[in-house]
């Protein structure tokens, strides 16, 4: 371990450019990291904050450029054979991704995952040892025992970041990098993550880089926040007095839009005819049992509600509360047992063939991850009008147009510069634009929204919400707003549903259910969100 009172990692001067790009990733990046220091890397998509993390662990193409000092416990990691460099990050650095099941193997079980890590590194420890070390770790990420023999699918996503904790720490690194870990899990469960990561940092003495786009939150959980752009640090300093007087001007734009996500952005009020309407909502699965008793998992129990022409309504609920099968219901994608889904007048669930077909135009969905929504071979344009192509059976020529059009219409000017791209040369704000256009192409009622901000940096998100509210008083939507984050809730939607266990358990005004809840469940949301200052 290096002396307590020098650098864990030092980086002066560093250019980094990847194979056949023109311009450097990292351009002049100074940064130093002592020991059980946590410092917070914030800044916009496409700034360089991965970037830093992939310099420091040599995780680069073959071909980059890496020039300027890098020094990480001492020791230069380019100088060093791969194999030394493989032992040595092991030693040095615990990496946790953003999703965790990029790293876990879908085949291996949760104590699989460990004892590989562990006599990967350790070939001449006993397996007792690897296997008493194994419990230990899984304790002291608050894992079940019992989880030892379960498989990655088997677990939620907070007990899934977990585990890549575990892994993390196997080796008491001095130093964690952690890369948007918390951005796909409720602010419930992020707020768990972040407190058992920061308290085993501070066990272990070890600093910790947290990459986030979520400005209170790295205001809560690191005393130290430095300002990314362009491969440089533009700003570094205190988070508290960088999220109170920030100097830079991206750090006054990144306050600005975390600001506004948090703040009433004063949605006009909806007109009173009712779009969509559902009674009773029932989402049974059948779970293995004894022949002659029924196993229900009683995924969506019972739920009613009411969504206005222009009113935007919240859902919100921790992990596994049933919000994503609310959303695929409504669209056909999940099976339904019972109730009533009304669209326009008519009850969806007596509907079939063309009459389904034809009903559904007027209820659209926006998923979470704009990439995975996209078919990576069709360009933008082709994307756009596939559905157009699909419902309304008009030419290409036409449904082109309409693209160019839809194009302009979500801030993509001009239409002719992206129409021909494929969704891996667009950045995630672009994808989820170009989502939102395919989302409008056949004109729907109801859009539905599920985490459809969540994978994006604060500016982007207050892009978005602000294209969709634009959307929403230009068009006459009526928005399903399917979020984890209360506070964004509280400021986007007219009123909020908060499910747990597939039951609607609290419901009302935005403003009046963020700041006096009721329930046990919407207070520990209420407390748990990350503010700023």
């Amino acid at each position: 371990m290096p002396n307590s009172s020098g650098p864990i990692l030092k980086i002066d001067h560093m250019q980094m450019r990847y194979p056949r790009s023109h311009h450097w990733a990292l351009d002049g990046l100074s940064l130093s990291v002592k020991a059980g220091e946590r410092i917070a890397l914030v800044g916009p998509s496409g700034s360089g904050k991965s970037s830093i993390a992939k310099t420091i662990l040599q995780l680069l193409p073959s071909g980059s450029i890496c020039k300027g000092e890098l020094l990480l416990m001492g020791q230069d990691p380019r100088k060093l054979v791969p194999t030394k460099l493989r032992q040595f990050r092991s030693q040095a650095v615990g990496l946790i991704f953003q999703d965790p099941m990029t790293r876990l193997n879908p085949l291996m079980s949760i104590g699989e995952h460990l004892l590989d890590t562990l006599k990967g590194h350790q070939p001449k420890t006993s397996r007792k040892w690897r296997k008493d070390r194994a419990e230990t770790l899984l304790a002291r990420v608050k894992l079940d025992h019992a989880r030892f023999s379960a498989y990655p699918h088997e677990l939620s996503g907070g007990m899934r970041q977990r585990l890549a904790i575990a892994l993390a720490i196997a080796h008491n690194p001095p130093l964690i990098i952690a890369d948007e870990p918390t951005t796909s899990l409720d602010v419930v469960v992020a707020d768990q993550i972040m407190s058992e990561l920061t308290n085993l940092c501070d066990e272990l003495n070890s600093a910790l880089i947290l990459i986030s786009h979520d400005l209170s939150l790295t205001g809560r959980w690191c005393k130290n926040t430095a300002i990314i752009d362009h491969g440089q640090v533009i700003e570094q300093g205190t988070s508290s007095d960088l999220l109170r007087n920030p100097k830079s001007l991206l750090g006054k734009k990144l306050l600005h839009a975390a600001r506004s996500l948090e703040g009433d952005i004063s949605p006009p009020k909806p007109n009173r005819k009712i779009v969509l309407e559902v009674e009773n909502l029932r989402c049974w699965h059948s779970q293995p049992g004894l022949p002659w008793h029924n196993n229900w998992l009683k995924t969506i129990d019972s739920v009613s509600f009411q969504l206005l022409e222009g009113e935007c309504l919240g859902v919100v609920g921790t992990s596994g509360c049933g919000k994503s099968t609310l959303c695929r219901s409504l669209i056909g994608l999940s099976k339904i047992r019972g109730g009533r889904v009304i669209l326009k007048g008519e009850n969806l669930l007596n509907l079939k063939g063309n009459k389904l077909k034809k009903a559904q135009k007027s209820l659209q969905m926006v998923f979470q991850d704009p990439l995975a929504c996209l078919n990576p071979k069709m360009t933008v344009k082709d994307a756009i009008s596939d559905p157009i192509l699909i419902h309304e059976q008009t030419t290409i020529s036409l449904a082109y147009e309409r693209s160019r059009e839809l194009l302009a219409q979500v801030g993509l000017n001009p239409a002719e510069e992206f129409q021909n791209r494929l969704p891996r040369e667009l950045s995630g704000g672009q994808q989820q634009r170009v989502a939102i256009a395919r989302a409008i192409a056949l004109k729907p009622k109801v859009l539905i929204c599920d985490e459809s901000i969540s994978m994006l940096d604060a500016e982007i998100q207050s892009e978005i919400l602000m294209l969709l509210r634009e959307l929403q008083s230009n068009l006459g939507l009526a928005i399903l707003f399917v979020t984890h984050d209360l506070k964004v809730a509280a400021g986007f939607c007219h009123k909020i549903l908060v499910l747990d266990q597939g039951k609607v358990i609290e419901k009302g005004p935005a403003n009046d259910l963020f700041n006096s809840p009721k329930t046990k469940i919407t207070k520990l949301f209420s407390q748990t969100c990350p503010r700023l200052p």
